[in-house]
C-alpha cells in the first residue's frame, strides 16, 4: 500500500458503528482499534485543529456526542472522516491511526486535562 511506513501494519477492516460513535479498524498484526468518534474528531490532524506547529493546537470543546456521517477513502494510504458537525479536513492516514491507536489511552488523558485546565466541557453548550 502506498503511503504506509515500512513497518506499519495494512489496515483490513474498517467498521463504523454509529450506535455507539465507534470506528472499528483492523490492522494485518492482529491489532485492533475501537476509536469513538470524539476522540477522532479532537485529534483531527486538520490544520484547523493542529494549527501550523507545536504548541498551536486549538482545544475542541462540545464533542460528545459527534459521530461521523461518511468515510471517504483517499488513494490507498488514508481515509478522510465527514463528521456530524460539519468538519471534514483531516486526513487520517493508515500510519497515524496505527500511532493513535497504541497511544489512544495517553492521549485520552492529555485532552481531558487540557480541558479540566481550560474550565471547558465535553457537552455541547446549548
Amino acid at each position: 500500500m502506498a503511503g504506509l511506513s515500512k513497518g506499519t501494519p495494512n489496515p483490513t477492516e474498517v467498521k463504523l458503528h454509529r450506535k455507539s460513535r465507534i470506528l472499528e479498524i483492523s490492522f494485518s498484526d492482529g491489532q485492533t482499534f475501537r476509536f469513538p468518534c470524539e476522540f477522532l474528531r479532537v485529534y483531527s490532524p486538520s490544520a484547523e485543529v493542529r494549527g501550523h506547529g507545536q504548541g498551536q493546537e486549538t482545544l475542541q470543546t462540545g464533542k460528545k456526542e459527534v459521530n461521523i456521517d461518511r468515510i471517504e477513502p483517499v488513494g490507498n494510504y488514508a481515509i478522510q472522516l465527514n463528521f456530524s458537525d460539519g468538519h471534514n479536513t483531516g486526513l487520517y492516514s493508515w500510519d497515524l491511526l496505527y500511532d493513535y491507536g497504541l497511544r489512544q489511552d495517553e492521549m485520552w488523558q492529555h485532552y481531558l486535562k487540557r480541558m479540566d485546565a481550560a474550565g471547558a466541557s465535553r457537552e455541547v453548550r446549548r
